[in-house]
């Protein structure tokens, strides 16, 4: 994951956690975290997030017992691909290479997952690959949307001051 405004991305697996050695599917540390990600978060930006990644989440969450993250709006970038778009394929891959942003990192498919589920470090270091690469691409299909965007959660109410409802910029020019 990735904060909007910080270059930082934040990539783990099972294998960053002391008790992987232990037991390799024991992912409740993770989990833990993940859970405040989401709870600290206004927004959530996925590409088939909505349908995928936070009821995934949302039930791993309630295996541990965690309650609920505090509310959080989302974009889903594959619902707007799909909302305003004829694009021949929707996934983030192709998205990213029709509009000239990049592409997600190659990898081996399933032999990749059962190398991670395995405990195989090289594995490991290509899904971290995978995952970051999988962010930076999001972010840049995110904001080449952006502009066609409707609905988008307002950012200006986190923060002060008149800016853009959709990126947060105080570079605004009045329309009349």
């Amino acid at each position: 994951y990735k904060v909007m405004g910080e270059k930082k991305v934040v990539t783990r697996g099972l294998i960053d956690y002391p008790d992987y050695k232990k037991d390799v599917e024991n992912d409740e540390a993770l989990v833990n975290d993940l859970w405040k990600v989401f709870d600290d978060a206004d927004i959530l930006i996925g590409h088939n997030g909505d349908a995928f990644d936070i009821r995934k989440s949302n039930s791993r969450f309630l295996t541990h017992k965690l309650p609920p993250p505090s509310p959080y709006k989302t974009v889903d970038t594959l619902k707007v691909a799909r909302q305003k778009f004829g694009f021949m394929s929707n996934k983030l891959d192709d998205l990213g290479e029709q509009l000239g942003l990049g592409r997600k990192l190659k990898h081996d498919g399933f032999e990749m997952w059962r190398g991670c589920m395995a405990g195989d470090p090289k594995a490991w270091k290509h899904m971290l690959k995978y995952n970051f690469q999988d962010v930076i691409l999001l972010e840049k299909v995110y904001n080449h949307f952006l502009p066609w965007m409707s609905g988008h959660p307002s950012v200006s109410i986190f923060a002060e001051g008149t800016m853009c409802p959709k990126c947060g910029s105080k570079d605004l020019q009045s329309r009349g």
